[in-house]
């Protein structure tokens, strides 16, 4: 009879948050590493809009990011799913803190 998409049989979508700020950047550091794999022209739009993936092997989150059209200083973050990994930067600057905490626990 139908299609195989009834009531109840839509995929799973991912979580999706977006933010705007008010930046002349339009890539923020978010404290994640991002590889760009795609641009498009944005209708109505002088700015197009950029599609970037984190580089982390097993993670698969993904992120949009355009600037505004009625207002071109706002630039409009997308991110599509949670990180499974614990973020590299802040990492980064914590490893001296953890070092010196675990060469003090030892005296």
């Amino acid at each position: 009879k139908g299609g195989a998409r009834g009531r109840g049989s839509r995929k799973a979508s991912r979580p999706r948050f977006a933010f705007q700020t008010k930046s002349e950047n339009d890539v923020l550091d978010d404290g994640y590493r991002w590889r760009k794999y795609g641009q498009k022209a944005v209708k109505n739009s002088a700015f197009p809009r950029s599609y970037y993936r984190c580089t982390h092997h097993t993670c698969n989150v993904k992120k949009q990011v355009q600037r505004l059209a009625k207002d071109t200083s706002i630039v409009v973050t997308t991110y599509e799913g949670v990180h499974n990994h614990p973020c590299e930067k802040l990492m980064e600057a914590l490893n001296p803190i953890l070092r010196q905490l675990q060469f003090l626990s030892q005296l």
